[in-house]
Parts: C-alpha cells; structure tokens; sequence
C-alpha cells in the first residue's frame, strides 16, 4: 500500500482548540491516519489566549516570515511546532493582529481576513518545510481557500505541483465568515473571479465553501446521507446546483470516534468506570449526577440528556415545544450546551419550575469537563436535529451505555438502527421534523426502558465498537487516491 504524505489544515484541534466536533476530527483523523504508516502532519491557527504554549510543548521555528498576501499587502507571521503523538507534527500560525486579541476562536467581525490570512500563511509554510504533500485535506470553511490559492497563487510552486486538495464540508451552512443569506445579492462570490486585495472590505463577502467546492480536487461530506441530502435545495444552503454539477466528486465518509480516549472501562472523568460487562455500575453514576446537577435522586427514573449547542439546527425548537409535556413523565432531563439566547432563556425559565427534574447547564467549560460522565449516568441522549452533517454525540453516547433518540437525517440515519422488538437495532428514530414524531419516538423509548433485560442488551449493542476511526481512515486514503487521479485527469 502506498504510504501518502497528508496535510490536513482545520481552524481548530484539540487538545490545542475546541469549539466542537471538528475539533475532534482534526485530532483523531491525523492520528489514525499516521498510525497506519503514512506521513502527516497538521496546520491549525495559534489563538495566543486560548493555546497554553508551555503545557502543550510549542517551539517556535521560523518567526517574522514576510507573508505575500496580494501585490498590495505583506503581513509578518511566525510559526510553532508541538508533537500530538511521537512523530505527528502540528504546526501554528501566530499573528497577533487576527489570531491573539480574543478570548475565543471565532465571532470576528473581520473573520474571512483572518482566516483568508491562515490559508495564505498554511500554504507558505507547506513551502517553508519543503513538505511535498500528495495530499492537502481542507477542513470546512476556514481552510476553503486553499484549493483556489493554490491553483492560482502557488500555481508555480515545485512543493505543490504534485498536490491534490480534498475538502471537507462539516456543515455547509458555515460557508464563511458571516451568514451566507445575509449577504447582498450583488456583493454574492460566484467564486471564479480573482480575490480582492486583503484590505478591500468587499474580502468579507468571499465565500471560502462555494470556491473549495469549484476548486479542490475531491470534496466529502462526513456521512452517506449528508453527500445524498446536500444535493436537494432543502438541504443545499444555495450550493446545492454547483454541488450537482461536481456531483462525480463527491463522497460521504462517517466520522469515528476515538476508543481508546472514550472508553468507560479506564475514563478518568468519570465517577465509577464500568464496561458491557459492568453495566450496572453505570446507575452510581447516576446518583452521581443527580447530585451534581441538583435533581431528586432516584437510580431507577430514566435520565435524557442533550449535550449539543442550543440551537435550530440541533432541534431545539421542537424540545421546547414538548418539553413542559415530557417533564409531566416519570423521567429526568439534563440539557447541557451553549447557544441560542432565546432558547436557553426559555429552557432556564422551564428548569425553575421543575427544579428537580430538569437541569440546565450552559456553559461550555462545564460541558466540556462533565460530557463522558452526563453519557455515563444518563440512559438517552436527544438528537432531533433539523439537519445533521454527521453528528458524533450519537457515537459518544454509544460508547458509554446512552441510547440515542434521533431524527433519521444525514449522519445520525447512517449511525442508527432503528430499535424493533426482536431486532438488533441500537436506537430509537423517528422521521419528519415534527415535535409529535420526537414525542413518540421518547415514548417508545421510555416503554423500551421498562423491560430490563431488552433494555440491558439494546445498551451493550451500542457499547461495541463499531465507530472507531480505524474504518473511516481506510476510506480517506481511497478518498486521497480519487483526487490524485482526478486531479491528473483534469490536468490533461
């Protein structure tokens, strides 16, 4: 097997960064990838007050690089190398004008500058380490400059001449900086003319998505269903005819989940650790978040939970709508996330009324100290999204004994098998967006609960590991091996 030479750029990696499941991808992908004998390394911004540069080891190697945006604009960058395993290099750009003035990564009033400026930089430094990659792999918006750049701007690079670029869409309704549906009709980026000079106000209408898109080599969306459901107008966020035109390359590939970090067996964050064989154990740790988040304890009541933003987008208007009727059943819930004012306002509201049933906790620092172990003492997890490019919540529940009730849309249909009696199902799904569908689909779940031994089995079919990365890393390389011949192909 040819062992490929990977870059893989993305605006956030833990543990470096973290605002959500790319974060996750960006860690997890490059190291399934590198264990299986190939060459990578990662290129991620430095946030100068989010990134401890004394914990996670960083050298700088190369500072005050004179960076060539346009004929017009020249910008000073310098750049940090840390290892996120023995041998897998991540290296950080630094400019302390774009990437050090905010306590987090992203709500910029300038963020296509800044990341246009990343996407410059990335590639310079591709250069710098003269790192000749078969392969660029751009995360989302934020890296989807890159394909165009370098056909255009380092279209005479011998490092790059060689390079495909594969792009990755986490969600296409991020395509750039602010929301695409805002933008005047008139300033709206075809994504085929020359960029404006970096310091044309007109460089906040680029859209980084549409021209990674027309540009890269191969383009994946992180599930099957995603791929399938992009190319219709209600899910295609205005894309979806140039994305039917590219239809030839495009590819689902479901995201894993790393096993060896998420496992209940040796999990630190957790109260009492338990496997299959142990799952009884999973009900101290219930009583263990009862007390934590102040509800009544009681280890036999079933606990839903949600652990994703408060949003549209994550189903939350059809939660509220049926939430004060849910709290009236024997159950508890616990909604921990950030998000949407107006929501978490509402859901605040509901939680005083009945304080001992339902738990709200936002904020992202406690979500993210407390996630494992709100899996490990909760018995569902509520995913109704409007839309789900691929989801990894569902695949972290699973992993800890937490039955997923989902919306059969993009990846959560392609990682949940809907729960028959005598089937070997792993969850609970219901179809339309609909608050009477989500409500049933509780239900059944709940009735489900009432049976032990049903239950116990329904819970350790889902603790198998089925979603390690191991499998979707195999798909990238055939993903890789796709753009280098398309890439050759459209060269003749």
């Amino acid at each position: 097997m040819k062992k490929y030479k990977i870059v893989s750029i993305s605006s956030e990696v833990d543990p470096y960064s973290k605002t959500g499941g790319l974060a996750d991808v960006a860690r997890s992908l490059p190291k399934s990838l590198y264990r299986l004998g190939h060459e990578v390394i990662i290129v991620t911004p430095f946030y100068k007050k989010v990134i401890d540069r004394k914990k996670h080891k960083l050298e700088r190697i190369y500072s005050d690089v004179k960076l060539r945006i346009d004929k017009e604009n020249e910008i000073q960058v310098s750049f940090y190398r840390a290892e996120l395993l023995p041998g897998l290099k991540v290296y950080f750009v630094r400019n302390d004008k774009y990437f050090s003035r905010r306590k987090s990564l992203y709500g910029s009033s300038h963020e296509n500058a800044r990341f246009y400026l990343f996407d410059v930089a990335a590639l310079k430094l591709i250069s710098l380490l003269k790192f000749k990659a078969d392969v660029i792999h751009c995360h989302d918006w934020q890296a989807g400059l890159i394909p165009y750049l370098k056909k255009t701007r380092f279209k005479t690079s011998k490092t790059l001449a060689n390079t495909a670029t594969v792009f990755t869409i986490h969600n296409l309704v991020f395509q750039l900086g602010s929301n695409w549906w805002e933008i005047p009709l008139k300033y709206k980026d075809k994504g085929k003319k020359s960029l404006p000079l970096f310091n044309d106000p007109k460089i906040e209408y680029i859209n980084f998505a549409k021209r990674a898109i027309l540009h890269a080599d191969a383009i994946n969306t992180v599930s099957e269903t995603y791929a399938e459901e992009i190319l219709k107008p209600s899910f295609g966020q205005d894309l979806h005819r140039i994305l039917l035109n590219r239809q030839e390359k495009l590819f689902g590939v479901v995201n894993g989940i790393d096993y060896k970090d998420l496992n209940p067996k040796n999990d630190k964050t957790i109260y009492r650790n338990y496997d299959h064989k142990t799952i009884h154990r999973k009900k101290l740790n219930k009583k263990y978040i009862q007390k934590l988040f102040k509800l009544k304890v009681d280890q036999d009541v079933p606990i839903l939970c949600t652990t994703s933003r408060v949003t549209f987008q994550k189903g939350f208007e059809l939660i509220l709508e049926i939430l004060k009727r849910l709290l009236h059943f024997d159950l508890q819930i616990i909604i921990a996330g950030t998000g949407d004012k107006k929501f978490l306002s509402e859901l605040k509201k509901i939680a005083k009324k009945f304080p001992d049933k339902l738990a709200v906790i936002p904020s992202h620092d406690r979500l993210l100290k407390y996630e494992t172990q709100i899996y490990a003492g909760s018995d569902m997890i509520l995913l109704p999204s409007h839309h789900e490019p691929c989801g990894i919540n569902q695949m972290k529940a699973f992993r800890y004994g937490c039955v997923p009730i989902v919306r059969s849309v993009g990846g959560l249909n392609d990682t949940v098998v809907n729960f028959e009696p005598g089937n070997d199902g792993n969850g609970f799904k219901f179809k339309n967006y609909s608050s009477l569908e989500l409500i049933v689909a509780i239900t059944r779940a709940l009735e489900t609960y009432k049976y032990s031994k049903i239950w116990r089995d329904l819970v350790c079919r889902g603790m198998k590991p089925s979603f390690s990365w191991d499998v979707p890393a195999k798909e990238y390389i055939e993903l890789y091996k796709q753009a280098t011949k398309f890439k050759k192909k459209d060269e003749k």
